[in-house]
Parts: C-alpha cells; sequence; structure tokens
C-alpha cells in the first residue's frame, strides 16, 4: 500500500526548487532540490513523477500566489488606471518581498518544460486580471496589439523596475510610480490625470 503523501513535504518539495531553481537554473539536478528539501531523491518522486511535472506544479503555484497578491482588495468599482495601479503596485510589493520566487518564476515563464495546458490554467485563473488589462487598452495605442504581446513588454518593464528597486530601495515609491506612468502611457495612452480627468468607465468585472 502506497503512503499517504503529506502536504508539508510537497511544499517543502516546492520551496526547494524555487531556491535551487532562482539559484542555479533550471538546470539543477532533481538530488540537489530533494537534499535542500530534506528529503531522498526517491521521495520526491512520489510527489511528482518527473522533474518536468515539478517545474508545471510550481510554474502554476507560484503566478497564482503572484496573481492573487496582485488583485488582493482590487477597488472593483474604479476606473481601470487605479485597478491597474493597484494591481501593479501589489505586483511589485510581491516581487521585491519574494526575489526568489521572482527569478525562479522568471525562468518558468520561458522554459520549455511549461505545457501549454498549464499555461493555460494560469490564463483561466488570471481572467480577471485580463478583462482589468483589456478595458484599459481600449483607447491606447496597444487597443490592437495581442495581449500576450502587451504583457511581455509591460513585464520587461516591471523586471527592470524590480531591479532597480532591489538595488535602490530607498527610491521604491519614486521609481515605482514613474514606471507606472510610461506602463499607463503604453496601455491608455494617457498619462495619469489624464485617465483621471476623463474618469473612463467606472464600473468593472469583480476579481476573485
Amino acid at each position: 500500500m502506497a503512503r499517504p503523501r503529506s502536504q508539508d513535504r510537497r511544499n517543502a518539495i516546492l520551496s526547494a526548487a524555487t531556491h535551487v531553481i532562482a539559484s542555479r537554473g533550471l538546470g539543477a539536478p532533481t538530488a540537489a532540490i530533494a537534499e535542500a528539501a530534506g528529503v531522498s531523491n526517491g521521495s520526491l518522486f512520489v510527489y511528482f513523477d518527473t522533474k518536468s511535472a515539478l517545474l508545471n506544479e510550481l510554474f502554476i503555484e507560484l503566478k497564482a500566489e503572484m496573481g492573487t497578491a496582485a488583485v488582493r482588495d482590487l477597488p472593483t468599482d474604479a476606473a481601470p488606471y487605479e485597478q491597474v495601479f493597484h494591481m501593479w503596485t501589489r505586483w511589485l510589493g510581491w516581487a521585491t518581498a519574494h526575489p526568489e520566487k521572482r527569478r525562479a518564476l522568471a525562468q518558468l515563464e520561458v522554459a520549455d518544460e511549461i505545457s501549454e495546458e498549464s499555461h493555460q490554467l494560469v490564463r483561466e485563473s488570471q481572467r480577471g486580471m485580463a478583462q482589468v488589462l483589456t478595458r484599459s487598452l481600449a483607447e491606447g495605442p496597444m487597443q490592437d496589439q495581442p495581449m500576450g504581446f502587451v504583457l511581455t513588454l509591460v513585464t520587461a518593464m516591471a523586471d527592470a523596475t524590480i531591479d532597480a528597486i532591489i538595488r535602490e530601495p530607498a527610491a521604491a515609491e519614486a521609481l515605482g510610480d514613474a514606471a507606472f506612468e510610461a506602463i499607463w502611457r503604453v496601455l491608455g495612452g494617457t498619462t495619469g490625470s489624464q485617465a483621471s480627468a476623463r474618469g473612463i468607465a467606472t464600473s468593472s468585472p469583480s476579481v476573485a
């Protein structure tokens, strides 16, 4: 009879994988992850059939954690500018508070091992965020571009901002605000003051 799986041990393996991937990259062996988790390599495969399965589960879990942080306490009746700014500040807060998770996720985002099914699960779980971004693009210069391309641009700007904040934590607020104004011009085609003055649509979908 198979031994029951421990949720604590599974979480320890995922936490160890985050640390090892952040420091050694995706090519790190499962033995290194198992050692960091305090389990045998064989035990690791009790919880994850393959290294690819482990990477996919870690990707989904980190994306879910980041997404949940971004939309926590989202003002559902606010205009798109305020909603996107809320998600931006929460995103920066999560990334700077969890640098290892951010580095691991950045590698997983472009890993060949991450399946289309995993990407689709993430897209479905973050549909509310996508709706807010879609509304913000309605009258902006990127309105006819694929959402994936827009997100790639925004992510690149976010990564540069996070790196700058980590180097200069005392300037975090100023750097975050300046970067958001640049991002909003890409999304909405206006400055923050213009967006607030126009009041752009005040009803929005509820984001869980």
